[in-house]
């Protein structure tokens, strides 16, 4: 019996044992996951909203402001063959032209009413009307065109107009956040953003009044439609960077990329435009030519950094200079080239007299000389 009760005095005291070490474990345990205390996160933890790019807020408000929605009329005349047998000619009903409408956009440059547009989007035009973000309508004329560089500047009498600073297309680099601002299907004050895909490209689509005109546009992946033409080209900053100019496309609508104009190549020519109403072009007188694997074979270079002097044309700035055929060019003005495009746009940003310095390769010993650009006067005079 005795042992009995000792059996039992030891369970009851183990018990009340286990009992109390449980209490202190479990108030042990509710102090480590009290409520207010935030676990630490793995790094993949993906509760919150991802970051998808840059806060492009500011720069969107200071574009839409300063680009404007332009709408032209142009009368385009009948074609002779197409109406020889339409009857309206033998009772006089027939119209000797036809009135159309265009559309496209352009950007406030000066608050005194200048406004940079696309040569393409004003040029025959009989009527230019020009609406403000604030949807005030203007007539304006035109100052200038350059259908070597596809642009235009018109103006309009109105004072006090908010503006896009100019920012600096050369230091725009790959990958960089660039917004599309304009009017694409007369969809008033678009904004479209996206990345820059390439820079300098050429993609033969400006005819010059004197042939091939100056390509080595800004290619981005923005949306770009009909109406965007003649539209803002922003930074992160909100500064001006291009001015949308074209897109790649099988269809005729955005398909993934599209092209503006480099902004230092736009101040050059709306300076000359504002100034005479013509374009004063520095001229060289040299054929560039891409140097691929092929022509790197065919003429020994050495060299594949640069583009090569396939001509250079008599009396011209190159010749004087000392520069000859099978030299390789690989800076102007110290900026590398490595394209014909980005040759020609750093040549067509400089002015008649201008002295440039060219660092070239010849028979793989590298050469430093200087030339004076000589005028290639290609612009359209608006009287």
């Amino acid at each position: 019996m005795k042992r009995l009760l000792g059996t039992i005095a030891v369970a009851f005291v183990g018990g009340m044992m286990a009992l109390g070490a449980h209490s202190i474990l479990a108030k042990g345990h509710q102090e480590i996951y009290n409520p207010g205390y935030t676990p630490a996160q793995f790094a993949s933890y993906t509760g919150g909203a991802p970051v998808v790019g840059p806060d492009l807020t500011v720069a969107a408000q200071i574009g839409v402001h300063a680009v404007v929605h332009i709408n032209t009329e142009y009368q385009r005349k009948p074609n002779y063959y197409d109406n020889f047998f339409d009857l309206r000619d033998f009772f006089g009903d027939r119209q000797e032209s036809e009135n159309i409408q265009g559309s496209g956009s352009g950007v406030i440059v000066a608050s005194d009413g200048y406004i940079i547009t696309n040569n393409h989007v004003v040029d025959e035009a009989t009527s230019i009307k020009v609406t403000l973000e604030n949807k005030r309508t203007y007539e304006a004329k035109v100052i200038g065109k350059d259908p070597n560089t596809d642009l235009a500047l018109i103006k309009i009498d109105v004072v006090n107009l908010p503006t896009i600073p100019f920012g600096n297309s050369d230091q725009l680099k790959l990958g960089e956040w660039v917004l599309a601002i304009g009017n694409p299907f007369n969809l008033n004050s678009t904004v479209t953003a996206g990345i820059v895909s390439a820079m300098a490209r050429d993609i033969n689509i400006i005819n010059g009044a004197d042939g091939k005109g100056v390509e080595a546009f800004i290619q981005t992946d923005a949306v770009v439609n009909k109406g965007n033409s003649g539209g803002a080209l922003v930074n992160q900053n909100g500064e001006l960077v291009g001015i949308n100019a074209a897109i790649a496309s099988p269809t005729g609508l955005y398909a993934g990329y599209s092209f503006a104009i480099p902004v230092n190549l736009v101040k050059k020519v709306y300076k000359d435009l504002r100034e005479s109403g013509k374009v004063r072009r520095g001229y060289m007188g040299v054929a560039f030519q891409e140097i691929d694997n092929q022509l790197a074979t065919d003429k020994g270079l050495k060299v594949t950094d640069g583009v090569y002097v396939g001509q250079v044309f008599s009396n011209s700035a190159a010749e004087k200079a000392g520069i000859k055929p099978k030299d390789v060019i690989v800076a102007i003005e110290n900026n590398p080239v490595s394209s014909a495009s980005q040759a020609a746009e750093i040549v067509a940003t400089k002015n008649p007299g201008d002295k440039i310095k060219i660092s070239l390769v010849r028979d793989n010993k590298p050469i430093e000389l200087y030339v004076v650009l000589m005028e290639k006067q290609s612009t359209e005079i608006v009287n």
